[in-house]
């Protein structure tokens, strides 16, 4: 069979079939091959499955799993760490050559582990700078994230939290990274703040955050596992609703004011309006009294208005005009009349 047509099931099954004949002592791939052998696979390989494992020297995969040369991708590093080299690895593998399968493999008593629990015992004896970088992916540090949001109270909170995630086997390949997790997790805590009807919730159940974030399976589809999410401070900023108060109060001042504005433009237009009218009005009755005299001298010449008549109403005119004279106060200039 060749084995690029190998499913996952059936390359899985040929690798379990190797172990236990390497367990049985039952090996059958020849520990050396000839040199026609060996040039003949110079030229292209056709591994049918992937391995990342440990460079313990205990440990070969083409051993383990009774396999010869070129039946096996492998990728081994000291602890079985992964760091995106080793996912690289994994992806360019997997591209190339059709491997249908991907083996994570393990053991017992591993030199990188133990080189890492003694770091933690004597942190003041620190290995090489390079050995460190083994060390320092084995210690996985808890990363710490801030996130603030605003209660429906509309008080702010500031909430600082510290995720430990650890990788997914099984979303190895083409899993998110562990930036997108930290996003995720930063965008719960928004929507448990948002939430909640008043930060005082919020403030005196802390924990509440945390188990709303896990609950929402945040590491689904990614190549990290959420192990806990906790919430280390949470700060009270500032009075987001008191602000947006005052921002509409002060918007709804300014609206006030321009209809206000708008209402005493309406009244000085209208006055100039009426001052306009009464201008006319004033010309309408000056024109009006321009006729009088014309009206009268054709009443005396149609015999309307007789000369008897004429001096009555000039007798009246005279009389109206004393009763005025009388009638009005005597102001502080005019002399006192002399005997």
């Amino acid at each position: 069979m060749d084995v690029r047509m190998l499913t996952a099931q059936e390359a899985l099954e040929r690798l379990k079939s190797g172990n236990a004949r390497f367990v049985k002592g039952e090996t059958t791939q020849q520990k050396l091959l000839t040199h026609q052998e060996r040039a003949e696979m110079a030229s292209e390989q056709n591994p049918f499955a992937i391995v990342l494992g440990c460079s313990d020297s205990r440990v070969p995969a083409e051993m383990v799993f009774d396999q010869g040369l070129g039946d096996l991708f492998v990728i081994r590093v000291a602890g079985n760490i992964v760091a995106p080299s080793q996912v690289g690895s994994v992806e360019f593998a997997a591209e190339r050559y059709d491997c249908a399968v991907v083996v994570v493999l393990g053991h017992s008593h591993c030199g990188a582990i133990q080189a890492t629990i003694d770091t933690l015992k004597h942190p003041d004896q620190p290995p090489s700078s390079n050995l460190m970088s083994v060390i320092e992916l084995n210690i996985k540090k808890p990363t710490t994230i801030s996130a603030g949001a605003v209660a429906k109270d509309g008080i702010q909170l500031i909430a600082k939290a510290r995720v430990t995630v650890r990788a997914n086997i099984k979303q190895l390949v083409g899993g998110a990274g562990e930036e997108t997790i930290l996003a995720r997790v930063g965008e719960g805590i928004v929507s448990s703040i948002g939430s909640s009807e008043s930060h005082k919730t919020v403030l005196e159940n802390p924990d509440s955050i945390s188990k709303l974030v896990l609950r929402k399976g945040l590491d689904a589809g990614t190549a990290f596992e959420i192990l806990s999410i906790d919430i280390a401070d949470i700060d009270i900023g500032k009075n987001i609703g008191a602000f947006l108060q005052m921002d509409q109060a002060q918007a709804d001042k300014n609206i006030a004011q321009a209809k206000a504005e708008e209402r005493r433009a309406m009244a000085v237009a209208l006055e100039q309006e009426m001052k306009a009218k009464a201008q006319e009005a004033r010309a309408k009755v000056i024109e009006a009294e321009a006729q009088i005299p014309q009206a009268m001298a054709e009443a005396f010449r149609s015999g309307n208005l007789g000369i008897m008549d004429y001096y009555k109403m000039r007798n009246i005119e005279a009389d109206t005009s004393m009763r005025d004279a009388i009638g009005k106060p005597a102001s502080s200039s005019s002399k006192p009349l002399k005997d």
